[in-house]
């Protein structure tokens, strides 16, 4: 590649990186918006939050646009190519993230509708918090090309699944001791599951963040699994 082309290319790449990292705060908006409808029950900010996925799909196709735009211009091999693949697959996961966030939020406007009021269990906004966490430090990561923080950070996956695990088991066994509740509490528990696979998403980030920077193409939670076999 000519130092003309290297220098474009450097350009595009750093938009499209910037166009990830916009996606993803996004995406950490959506997500907290989501949880805090939920606590209160803000059917307006869970309405918005809904609305708003929308905005996130296009940002995606757009990223997507510009990495077969700068393929097709550039030519680029080896690493440069890693970094145009792994873009194109990591956009998938945070949209992906955002269907969970408004996923989350149509529970909120879903327990509208229903008679009463169940208060949040403690684990659930212990795991929004965690997962949070985790999409912010995989893109820093993603942004500082850092491997080995992108392995640290796909490891609390098992944190997120020992709380899901723990707030399956509790809200059954609440449906169980409240049959009156327990469509409430099933609502309650499709919002954890949309959790879980979160974290499972920000997982892949990190393996796309391995790949980019190493060629290494390895699945970092291989035991990776759902209770109750929900989809």
């Amino acid at each position: 590649m000519s130092p003309e082309l290297r220098v474009s290319f450097a350009k595009e790449l750093a938009s499209i990186r910037n166009d990830i990292l916009h996606m993803g705060a996004l995406l950490d908006g959506a997500l907290s918006a989501s949880m805090q409808s939920l606590e209160s029950l803000d059917e307006d900010q869970a309405r918005q939050v809904v609305t708003g996925d929308a905005a996130i799909n296009q940002l995606r196709f757009g990223i997507e646009a510009a990495c077969l735009a700068v393929i097709a211009r550039q030519q680029p091999a080896a690493g440069d190519l890693r970094q145009i693949v792994a873009a194109m697959n990591m956009v998938l996961d945070l949209e992906r993230i955002g269907d969970y966030a408004a996923g989350i939020a149509k529970t909120t406007i879903r327990l509208k509708t229903e008679p009463g009021r169940t208060e949040l269990p403690p684990g659930l906004a212990q795991m929004a918090e965690t997962s949070r966490t985790m999409i912010q430090q995989v893109l820093k990561a993603y942004a500082d090309q850092d491997p080995v923080e992108a392995k640290r950070i796909a490891a609390q996956d098992e944190e997120i699944d020992r709380r899901y695990e723990q707030l399956f088991s509790s809200l059954l066994e609440r449906m169980a001791e409240e049959p009156a509740h327990s469509e409430r509490l099933l609502y309650l528990l499709f919002a954890g599951h949309n959790l879980e696979r979160v974290a499972d998403r920000v997982t892949n980030l990190a393996e796309r963040v391995v790949f980019m920077t190493s060629g290494e193409m390895t699945e970092l939670n291989p035991e990776r699994h759902e209770p109750g076999g929900m989809e």
